[in-house]
């Protein structure tokens, strides 16, 4: 279902039962798999959104972003060129990811910039978390990993690790089955189910 006041452009593909709520701007030939809903005052352009994945009101999705299955992106955030998310990834409210770690309006002659600057990426790997109102530099975020609410992420962060903090350090450990363990190892035994985790790289702290 489209809602009447969706403007949706004629290059857009859309899968079976899809939703696309009121007052979204759907441009610019953005791929949307079955069984997604797209609420209200959304902003997608050029990007591609994975199988049962949720977008939340007031989402902007920049070109050639790309968001895995069975993710949910909550209210207010901001996706830009260059992220890459896969599946079953939780975005929260308000995040904002960042491309550009030196952004400037004009160059040294007072010229307006438009392409001359460097685009850099950011990797969202599977069953990634990222909590409300969290600013993404460009880096990796991997496995399972938990990022708190309120965390700027300046460097790339190993799976399975908890983040928060500005900047963001590690401050533990989560297993898939979501318990949480303190002890920051390449190897720790879940207390909860059995399995062996850890964090792979010790080096991000400090």
């Amino acid at each position: 279902m489209i809602h009447p006041t969706a403007i949706v452009s004629k290059k857009v593909k859309i899968g079976k039962n899809v939703y696309i709520g009121p007052f979204s701007f759907i441009q610019d030939n953005v791929v949307i798999e079955d069984n997604c809903k797209i609420f209200g005052f959304c902003n997608l352009y050029g990007c591609k959104i994975g199988k049962n994945t949720k977008i939340g009101p007031f989402v902007e999705i920049q070109k050639n972003v790309v968001i895995g299955e069975k993710c949910k992106i909550q209210s207010h955030s901001f996706i830009c060129e260059g992220v890459k998310i896969g599946n079953g990834v939780f975005v929260g409210h308000g995040v904002i990811f960042i491309n550009d770690k030196i952004p400037k309006a004009v160059d040294e002659k007072g010229r307006m910039i438009t392409t001359e600057w460097k685009l850099l990426e950011t990797i969202v790997e599977d069953f990634a978390s990222i909590g409300s109102g969290a600013v993404i530099l460009p880096v990796k975020i991997g496995r399972h990993a938990l990022i708190g609410a309120g965390a700027v992420v300046t460097k790339s962060v190993p799976k399975h690790a908890i983040v928060y903090g500005v900047p963001a350090e590690i401050k533990g450990a989560i297993c898939p089955c979501g318990n949480i363990i303190k002890e920051i190892k390449k190897e720790v035994k879940c207390d909860k189910c059995g399995r062996i985790i850890g964090v792979e790289d010790e080096s991000y702290r400090g």
